[in-house]
């Protein structure tokens, strides 16, 4: 979409789609159509997805009158005079000179002219509005939140949109929209600095000198003018009439409300003797006035004794010296006697200042109390204020057009404000309007109103006033205009939000649509959306269903809208123009429909050969009429011009099959795929479920010999994880005999992959169920060198733990999995603590860092258990906060897809292993011994191997081993490479005892399979939430593992880590620079030069020399940047360096999981994985249902760009032959049979 001017950038002398003319559009909007007077443009309207700027909603003057105040709260305008009470007989004549108040002093004790107070928050608002011929005041601090402004000449156009102003209106009423704290109270006529600031603004203007208290200039930026010293303002615009209004925040008493509301209230509640609670109220009030009257009008400065008069006049407690303090008394101790010293009223700035606080604290509570007297029948004292007070409320809803001379109020029926009650607070919000004003009249203007000026948004507006005029309709007392109105707009092609949920899953969106996947706007790329329509049309050809593809074309429509795409805007036009159909096709053939391919083939050839110019319009046939006969023969001919006769569709016996996909199941596909090309696990699982026996009878004693996943399995999850291996079995032999090209999973076995037993428990519970679980006395057992004593509670275990994170996203580093120096395996851990300085992609430490009494290197007593040793991960203040939880949810039937609660691919992961394992167990009692038992299961002996952990502190070493089946690599930035990842694994640095020390990880021994999880997943602080992301991390097809194990070269893993922290820094140096918080600092630099070049004249400051300047700096980033990426070249090749000789631990990549999406909750999943041990040269794509060999080249490609990015990669030991991919079978083997 081309980008349009700003509206101050407008020529208004030349009427365009881009630029307001009055005379565009009648002034009555429809003419005789429509009874409501607003100006439109009914081009814009009609093509609202084109218009971008515009101010954006607006507000109808009632809306604005509730925003400017709180409704229930009444405000006055104040009229203050000197006090006519005689003075105290008491009063002693001062002995230096005093000038009291004067008439004119006491008027400006109000803060402003526009200043009304509010008793209930003891509180004043300034309100001010004018309909003028100059823009309202801005602020230059501001500047950037006047985005949008409507220009005064399109303002100006109109003297007025209030009926009282004018003899004509173009306009029903004002529409304003708000900006908020975008003028300086210093700017209003007069200007208003604020009680504290003002006594040091006149100084500064008498003296000239600079404000040496900070606090005073808060918010004063350098070089701005003096007089912005103020306080922010909220600004209303009217967008169709040169009226504005400015509003501030309420602007505290001199004494806090809530100090002021406890002294009434408690004065009320504890009346003098013979007085009322009212009367006490007034008494004890005008005691105090008096107290600053003779302070200020008869300089009556003497300490004030609190004696027995005082206390019962006034009252004495906490709450009252705060009240005095607040007023500049000060509370001082004489000889056992408590005073109230008044503040010093001298001609000082302290004293100036001082003296403007009593003299408003006077007329704030003067205020107070005549409304107070207002509202109660209390004056028994003889004391007169000097304040007067008038209710404010019709001026200010007269000055902004919210009067109900100019906004009738309306007394609904009993079903209107009913439906009105129901309505959502997103309807008021988006439409700016009020439930007492919102007649048909009222509604119409608004509905309009805000199509003109916030475009983009019309189906949001459209969905607004459908609803409402729905939800009228129902009760039967929607105005028929409001009726009218949307058949008018239904007549316009207007579309509601529902529409386009509608127009995306015509298009195949949505979990039980052809697609599988929902419509997310953001993470949906237009071509993709033009593939789906693509496939719609190609469906409704099939099926002969005109009525589909007119529907598939208006949803085309609806989403090119909405997304106000030109990209699929112009694909839909040129498909009314140009797109072929059935019935064209067999047209411009001159053949019937019923005719066969060959002679269609034959007859094609005939035009083809009349017509070679018209080859592209053949061929177009020829594709249109293969789509509705599905017909690969027709295809092919029409793509090479050769007839490939009758086409076998039998896939060669040789090769790989597929799986069908049962609904958002693809990674599961994946999985189950990869675990079919391990020879030892697929021998494994399919010799094991020959000898399963569901009905093996086992006692507490077989069930407390094994434990896998570090605690002992349930009798029930035994019984699970055989029949998950039974079904795994015969997916197995399926793959390998299967003529079909692709096999389905049965439902069952992807409901025991996806969800865990701990989960399927949990909803057996949900659903009035009990748990089963706890049919054993099994307790979590964990060893390990390091053991910290403690009493472990002693539970009954249920099921494996869900996965702590994502395979896509942040998992804890995964070492810590399998838990000990020995090969027993622990439970997953959660995060333990939040130390502030690890940083947020450090492994979690084996040996808990922050425990004061974690001890050396040395194993401990066998006989002490390793329970409470936590083996967790150190987060951080810059770690995510966890992702929601999954909403629990029932298990379907078989027949739906939906399997509770589902897992991500890592998790998954974690259950078939942990299934299989179980299942394999053996309780025939050849071997008690958990190693025997490790020794000889298929799981630990293909996919873990042993890590060891050193903390290097200041006074001591700890040590620890560890099982681990993943290694983990965040990805962030670009410019990294798989060595890269690891290496920021292997070594990092926390916090222990108060200090920084290093973690170094080494490996002990690795496994047969090496999976590397590609971390992605990423989290925005600022916008809170995850993203993935799409850095590309290159990796080839082999990797040597000799730099991170145990028994490296110890000087060249010094020499590497020198090299790698210089490498990081300047790394982190380049991505600052290349992508800053708001992009490139350089890019920036530039765009606000060329900005300052095209409106230089309407800066004074930027000069030639200014814009040297910002050249100069351009030019040196532009240098640093240059200089950066050879010298991070040659850090890396100095460190490939030190270890291109070590290559004694090759590893090759077998499998390669792919994530495709711009999101981490968004995208399909597919699997690569190479042709062992026969062809190592060739590679599959698994597809789901589809098989098809690619290139080593697409493998190893750098995927900068796309959202198909690799997530999960699998190295195999060289020369261990434990990946045999495609096993097929002639005849049927014994087992399936």
């Amino acid at each position: 979409m081309s980008a349009e001017p700003s509206w101050q950038q407008w020529d208004y002398s030349t009427p365009s789609s881009s630029a307001w003319d009055p005379n565009a559009w009648p002034a009555s909007g429809w003419g005789q159509t429509s009874g409501v007077k607003i100006q439109r443009n009914m081009q814009e309207e009609d093509r609202w997805w084109e218009v971008a700027s515009r101010p954006g909603p607006g507000l109808l003057p009632p809306t604005v009158e509730g925003m400017l105040h709180d409704q229930d709260h009444t405000l006055f305008s104040v009229t203050a005079t000197v006090p006519s009470n005689p003075p105290p007989s008491a009063i002693i004549t001062p002995t230096k000179p005093h000038t009291p108040p004067s008439e004119a002093e006491v008027r400006t004790a109000i803060p402003h002219p526009h200043a009304y107070y509010c008793p209930k928050d003891n509180a004043w608002v300034l309100i001010s509005w004018k309909s003028s011929a100059m823009d309202p005041p801005t602020s230059k601090k501001y500047t950037d939140l006047l985005k949008g402004l409507p220009a005064l000449p399109i303002r100006a156009q109109n003297s007025s949109c209030d009926k009282k102003d004018a003899a004509w209106v173009s306009n029903q009423t004002h529409h304003l929209h708000k900006y908020e704290r975008v003028t300086d109270s210093s700017q209003l006529t007069p200007p208003y600095y604020g009680l504290d600031a003002e006594e040091t603004v006149k100084q500064k203007h008498r003296s000239a000198v600079v404000v040496e208290d900070p606090m005073l200039m808060d918010g004063i930026e350098g070089g701005a003018e003096l007089e912005e010293t103020g306080f922010a303002l909220d600004l209303y615009v009217c967008c169709q009439c040169p009226m504005h209004c400015l509003a501030s925040p309420p602007i505290p008493g001199v004494i806090d409300a809530s100090i002021w509301a406890t002294y009434t209230n408690d004065r009320k509640n504890n009346p003098r003797v013979g007085y009322s609670g009212e009367d006490t109220v007034v008494t004890s009030i005008a005691k105090i006035m008096g107290i600053i009257e003779a302070l200020l009008w008869h300089a009556q400065s003497r300490s004030l004794k609190i004696g027995r008069t005082f206390i019962d006049s006034i009252g004495f407690n906490d709450n009252v010296k705060t009240l005095f303090a607040s007023l500049g008394f000060k509370l001082l101790s004489n000889e056992g006697e408590q005073l109230l010293d008044p503040p010093s009223l001298e001609s000082t700035p302290a004293g100036r200042r001082d003296r403007s606080k009593l003299l408003r604290a006077w007329v704030e509570m003067g205020a107070w109390l005549a409304d107070f007297k207002r509202r109660n029948d209390a004056d028994k004292s003889s004391f007169k204020t000097s304040v007067t007070l008038t209710p404010a409320r019709e001026m200010i809803q007269s000055g902004i057009g919210s009067h109900l001379d100019q906004i009738p109020r309306e007394d609904f029926s009993e079903d209107v404000r009913y439906v009105m009650s129901q309505a959502s607070p997103a309807f008021w919000e988006d439409l700016g309007l009020t439930r007492t004003t919102a007649t048909a009249e009222m509604v119409e203007f608004a509905y309009y109103a805000q199509c003109r000026c916030d475009p983009p948004s019309t189906p949001k507006y459209f969905s607004h006033l459908v609803n409402f005029v729905q939800a009228l309709s129902v009760v039967g007392a929607c105005p028929s205009s409001l009726e009218e109105l949307v058949v008018r707009e239904r007549s316009r092609n207007r579309f509601t939000l529902d529409n386009v949920a509608d127009a995306a899953a015509i298009l195949g969106f949505g979990h039980d649509k052809a697609l599988h996947i929902p419509y997310e706007p953001d993470d949906t790329d237009d071509p993709f959306i033009e593939n789906a329509w693509t496939h719609a049309v190609k469906e409704s050809w099939r099926n002969m269903d005109e009525r589909a593809q007119k529907d598939a074309d208006d949803a085309l429509l609806i989403l090119a809208q909405m997304r106000r795409s030109k990209y699929l805007l112009d694909l839909h036009a040129n498909a009314q123009k140009n797109m072929m159909n059935p019935e064209r096709a067999y047209q411009a053939l001159e053949v019937p429909s019923d005719v066969d391919d060959t002679m269609l083939m034959t007859i094609y050839s005939m035009r083809t050969e009349e017509q070679p110019l018209q080859g592209d319009k053949w061929r177009a046939v020829l594709r249109t009429l293969a789509e509705v006969r599905n017909s690969d023969r027709l295809r092919q001919f029409a793509d090479s011009g050769m007839d490939p006769g009758e086409l076998n569709t039998i896939t060669r016996p040789d090769w790989p099959r597929g799986l069908n996909q049962l609904g958002n199941t693809c990674y599961l596909n994946s999985l189950l795929q990869y675990f079919y090309t391990i020879k030892d696990l697929r021998e494994a699982v399919i010799q094991a479920s020959k000898s399963l026996d569901d009905d093996e009878k086992l006692s507490d004693d077989d069930l407390k010999r094994h434990r896998v996943g570090g605690r002992l399995v349930t009798r029930r999850e035994i019984l699970r994880s055989k029949k998950f291996v039974a079904q795994l079995t015969q997916l197995f032999l399926r793959l390998e005999t299967e003529v079909q090209p692709a096999v389905t999973p049965t439902i069952e076995l992807a409901k025991l992959a996806l969800v865990t037993s701990k989960d399927e428990e949990e909803d057996e519970i949900e659903q009035g169920g009990t748990d089963s679980s706890n049919d054993t006395d099994a307790t979590l057992v964990d060893d390990g060198p390091v053991r910290i004593p403690a009493e472990p509670a002693v539970t009954s275990p249920k099921s494996p733990s869900r996965s702590p994170g994502s395979v896509l996203g942040k998992r804890p580093r995964d070492l810590p999995r399998r838990g000990s120096t020995m090969d027993v395996d622990t439970p997953s851990y959660t995060p333990m603590n939040n130390s502030p300085t690890q940083s947020e992609d450090s492994p979690p430490p084996l040996i808990p860092v922050d425990f004061q009494e974690a001890s050396g290197s040395g194993s401990a007593s066998s006989s002490r258990r390793d329970y409470d040793v936590e083996m967790q991960s150190v987060s951080t203040s810059k770690n995510p906060p966890p992702l929601p939880a999954r909403k629990s949810t029932q298990l379907m039937s078989d027949s739906d897809m939906m399997f509770g609660r589902q897992h991500d691919v890592a998790e998954c992961m974690d259950n078939c292993m942990f299934q299989i394992e179980t299942a394999l167990l053996k309780f025939d009692g050849v071997s008690d011994s958990q190693t025997e038992t490790d020794k000889t299961s298929v799981v630990k002996r293909l996919f873990y191997g042993k890590i060891r952990q050193n903390v290097l502190a200041q006074d001591e070493t700890l040590e620890k081993e560890d099982l681990f089946s993943h290694l983990p690599v965040n990805v962030g930035e670009e410019g990294f490479d798989i060595y890269d990842g690891l290496g920021q694994y292997f070594y990092d640095v926390v916090d222990y005892k108060d200090q920084k020390v290093p973690m170094q990880l080494s490996i002990v021994n690795l496994p047969p399979l090496l999976h590397i999880q590609l971390q992605r997943v990423r989290f925005d602080r600022e916008l809170v939430q995850s993203w993935k992301s799409q850095a590309y991390v290159k990796f080839d097809e082999t990797i040597y593992m000799d730099r991170f194990m145990d028994d490296a070269d110890p000087q060249k893993k010094a020499q590497s880590r020198l090299i790698e922290d210089e490498l990081n820094s300047l790394r982190e140096r380049l991505s600052t620079l290349q992508r800053g918080k708001n992009g490139s600092f350089q890019g920036a630099l530039d765009r606000t030069r060329e900005f300052l070049l095209q409106t230089r004249s309407d800066f004074e400051d930027v000069d030639d020399e200014f814009l040297m300047d910002m050249d100069e700096l351009s030019r040196a980033l532009h240098t640093e940047i240059e200089e950066l990426h050879p010298e991070i070249g040659s850090l890396k090749s100095e460190l490939e360096e030190i270890w291109e000789n070590e290559r004694k631990v090759p590893y090759e990549l077998t499998s390669v999981f792919i994530h495709r999406g711009s999101t981490p909750t968004f995208g399909h999943y597919f699997f690569y994985s190479r042709n062992l041990p026969d062809s190592p040269d060739q590679w599959f794509k698994y597809n789901d249902s589809e098989v098809s060999v690619i290139s080593k080249e697409e493998v190893l490609a750098d995927t900068t760009g796309s959202t198909a990015n690799p997530y999960l990669l699998v190295f195999a030991r060289k020369d261990s032959n434990v990946v045999d991919t495609v096993k097929r079978y002639d005849t049927l083997p014994d087992a399936l049979v």
